[in-house]
């Protein structure tokens, strides 16, 4: 149990790939503190703090269900500094917590840019900020924001431009903190190379076809377990993918397949590998 009694501060995590994440950690002994706003469930995006919590506990870990909205500066103080009277401390930041709409600029309402901009980019910089402290005193700190790799690819802009640079702004803060903290505390990004099966992508993204071109959530929570594993002075500063698998000694990946022998369908702001579909980047169309 390579996390055993470390604590851990996640935004969102009450489903899909956050909960997957928490999960995993929990089972090598950390103690997760799940920081998000949902507690009435969704017919259409099920999960809830609380059923987070409850799945948590399941696999024999510890975890505290904190209501908050991120981009509520004395909310995710307040929640901090619950998770810290509770664990004792905080040893991991994992920014999870993640708003999109796939929409170009004459389609996108400006409330909802506000809401990308607020929870992505000012949602991390507020959660990382008000744990850095406890970070700062923690014997092997890591941040891990789940954003994609940083380009000068305009590309990659044109389809979705508010949620593009919503997520890059996450992505900037990782490299950002890199290098304000070297040698203190480890700031990486994890992305996943492929579409990752989700309600979040049955419903608002790709539909059930998509889901079966993907892979599990599984495959995030691994690569996130091998990432938080390492020395925070000298793993920092990366954007990985969750291929870093292989690196760490996994050679077939298809074990997290949602339907075995199908196409993988390769993610936003990845660049498809032989064999893979890939998204249309002007269009923002699957091709």
């Amino acid at each position: 149990m390579i996390l055993r009694g470390k604590t851990v501060f996640m935004s969102g995590g009450s489903r899909g790939i956050g909960l997957a994440i928490a999960k995993r950690l929990a089972q090598e002994g950390a103690n997760l503190a799940i920081a998000a706003k949902t507690v009435t469930p969704d017919p259409r995006l099920p999960g809830t703090i609380h059923t987070a919590t409850a799945e948590i506990e399941a696999t024999g870990g510890k975890a505290l269900p904190l209501l908050c909205d991120i981009r509520d500066e004395a909310a995710v103080a307040a929640a901090v500094g619950r998770a810290v009277e509770t664990f004792g401390g905080i040893d991991i930041v994992v920014n999870n917590a993640s708003a999109v709409r796939l929409t170009g600029t004459l389609e996108t309402p400006v409330r909802r840019y506000d809401l990308m901009h607020g929870v992505n980019g000012r949602g991390t910089f507020v959660v990382t900020q008000a744990c850095l402290p406890h970070l700062l005193e923690a014997e092997n700190p890591h941040i891990l924001t789940l954003s994609p790799p940083l380009t000068t690819d305009g590309k990659w802009f044109r389809a979705w431009p508010a949620y593009t640079i919503a997520k890059y702004t996450m992505s900037l803060f990782t490299l950002a903190w890199s290098q304000e903290f070297a040698g203190r505390v480890a700031a990486n990004a994890l992305w996943p190379r492929t579409v990752i099966a989700t309600a979040a992508v049955a419903n608002e993204i790709g539909g059930e076809a998509m889901m079966r071109a993907g892979r599990k959530p599984e495959i995030m929570a691994e690569a996130a377990l091998y990432i938080l594993s390492q020395p925070a002075k000298i793993c920092t500063g990366r954007f990985f993918d969750d291929e870093v698998l292989i690196a760490a000694g996994m050679r077939d990946l298809s074990v997290f397949d949602v339907e075995p022998g199908a196409a993988l369908q390769v993610d936003f702001f990845v660049e498809p590998l032989p064999g893979m579909g890939g998204f249309d980047a002007t269009t923002g169309v699957h091709a």
